[in-house]
């Protein structure tokens, strides 16, 4: 069983078997964050990408716990020059094992930086996550794209997809990324963190489920779900 908690915007907390794993831990100015960098003590964090709303406290957090971190390798590389001594520096179509999982990196269509003199380290990457016998696909900030298909083909029980547009691909085409992905379940994220990625999480609901096989369950910050 894999309890997945939202924590807003495109925060997650999995939880199994007594083991957690954050995914992009943006809470520290995240307006509609649902906990505390220091309410976590995960075993792995994986990141998507480097804009700051997705490396969010990854620093902070994975020294206090010792964590894993994983990611695509200049990212990695730098939160290594940070002083995080768990951090794994991937790629695409690599699979990392982390206590009690794995995690298999995909594309992913966006740009990935880092306030921080503007550093552009990498780029972005989707993240197959396999824990708590559970097999969830967390797409990052995209655009849809036509190999979603092949990452279908994973046989997935969870999709996370963005719906907030602007940035990232909004709900229309988040829902023909549904349609190439076939979950089981989907959770939508990225959105109404800002003004600007404002959308309805209840019409995408409804155009998910008229127009595909899967389920979808939008997510309050700080609700969870079981799957």
């Amino acid at each position: 069983m894999l309890t997945i908690t939202y924590l807003g915007h495109s925060a997650f907390a999995l939880e199994a078997e007594g083991r957690q794993v954050l995914i992009d831990p943006f809470l520290s100015g995240n307006p509609k964050a649902s906990a505390k960098p220091d309410d976590f003590k995960p075993v792995a964090i994986l990141l998507t990408h480097a804009h700051d709303d997705h490396v969010g406290d990854t620093i902070e957090i994975a020294k206090r716990a010792d964590a894993t971190t994983v990611s695509t390798f200049e990212l990695g590389v730098w939160l290594g020059q940070q002083g995080v001594k768990g951090a794994v520096s991937a790629n695409h179509g690599g699979t990392v094992a982390f206590e009690g999982g794995s995690v298999k990196l995909t594309p992913a269509w966006h740009t990935s930086s880092y306030s921080e003199n503007f550093l552009a380290p990498g780029v972005p990457a989707g993240l197959i996550v396999h824990f708590g016998g559970r097999k969830v696909y967390f797409a990052g900030d995209t655009c849809l794209f036509g190999d979603m298909a092949l990452i279908g083909d994973e046989d997935l029980d969870v999709a996370v997809v963005p719906i907030g547009d602007l940035f990232t691909m909004g709900p229309a085409d988040a829902v023909k990324a549904v349609k190439l992905l076939h979950p089981k379940l989907v959770i939508p994220c990225h959105y109404n963190t800002f003004d600007a990625i404002k959308q309805d999480p209840h019409a995408f609901k409804a155009a998910v489920e008229s127009e595909t096989d899967a389920k979808c369950s939008p997510l309050e910050p700080g609700q969870s779900i079981q799957v």
